[in-house]
């Protein structure tokens, strides 16, 4: 089993869901955007990656990414990815280190597993305090997330349940 880089971006939708699939290996190394620093925080998650290999987004050149390239991952997973990170990983921006780290692994040649968080027209959703919410996503968002699944080597999963899955194939 090789090890997996783990992305999380600022979402809150599945975040809670796929830090237990994560957290339940003891081969991930985690990155997380500033946003996901912040969003662990308003939902109580942040101690969940207490002893655990941690790299945040803190330099503009993101040289953590050459990890993907000298072979320390097997797989990178972006779980759970915002709309915001789908769109740049389908525009080809590079500007954090979430984004640059998906466009490393694509030139690398490493597989790429996404869990988006917008996948239907409306979904039901958590928010920090518990409540249910539902959310609509934009229909550029959806078609981002479709443009994406076409991009070699990388897989698009539509729910945890899905990630699990492909997670259990590594």
């Amino acid at each position: 089993m090789s090890s997996l880089a783990w992305c999380l971006t600022g979402a809150g939708h599945w975040l809670s869901q796929s830090l237990d699939l994560a957290l339940a290996r003891n081969d991930v190394d985690f990155f997380l955007s500033r946003a996901a620093e912040e969003v662990l925080a308003l939902y109580g998650l942040e101690g969940r990656l207490a002893r655990r290999p941690l790299f945040l987004d803190r330099q503009a050149s993101s040289p953590l990414s050459g990890r993907l390239a000298r072979g320390d991952y097997g797989s990178l997973v972006v779980a759970p990815a915002t709309s915001n990170s789908v769109a740049k990983f389908v525009l080809g921006l590079s500007d954090s280190l979430v984004t640059t780290l998906f466009a490393q692994a694509g030139k690398s040649r490493v597989p790429v597993a996404v869990l988006p968080t917008d996948t239907a027209p409306e979904m039901e959703s958590v928010d920090p305090k518990g409540q249910t919410v539902v959310v609509r996503p934009r229909p550029l968002d959806l078609a981002y997330v479709e443009r994406l699944a076409a991009f070699p080597g990388v897989t698009v999963l539509t729910s945890p349940e899905t990630l699990a899955i492909w997670l259990e194939r590594r």
